[in-house]
């Protein structure tokens, strides 16, 4: 069966870095889209970055536009997000999420798997 783990995940100080990995088994990550999401207490899930298979169009979040960086590791089958300059707003769970039809979207309905989330937390 298919498996997503992320890790990376931890307490960093404003403007710090954090590099969020996704390793993936029971799929081949090249042949998926994948997405980040994540989601703070009290909010929607919210869709952070994708990247579809194939070298394929990557999508970010206006919110995380020139500070987050999604890319994959085929040979590892495993994807990252760099977060840089990290920001308060940006605490929370992240999670990644793999879907068959290559083309990046947002909608949490068309995820077929989803991993069990990493905390991130940015102090001020």
């Amino acid at each position: 069966q298919v498996k997503l783990v992320e890790s990376g995940g931890g307490l960093v100080q404003s403007g710090g870095s954090l590099r969020l990995s996704c390793a993936a088994s029971g799929l081949a990550l090249e042949d998926y889209t994948i997405s980040w999401f994540r989601q703070a207490p009290g909010k929607e899930r919210e869709g952070v970055s994708c990247s579809e298979p194939g070298d394929g169009d990557i999508v970010y979040v206006d919110s995380v536009k020139g500070r987050f960086t999604i890319s994959r590791d085929n040979a590892k089958n495993t994807v990252y997000l760099q977060m840089n300059n990290l920001k308060p707003e940006d605490t929370a769970v992240y999670y990644c999420a793999t879907d068959r039809v290559p083309a990046c979207t947002f909608v949490i309905a068309l995820y077929d798997d989803w991993g069990q989330g990493t905390q991130v937390t940015v102090s001020s």
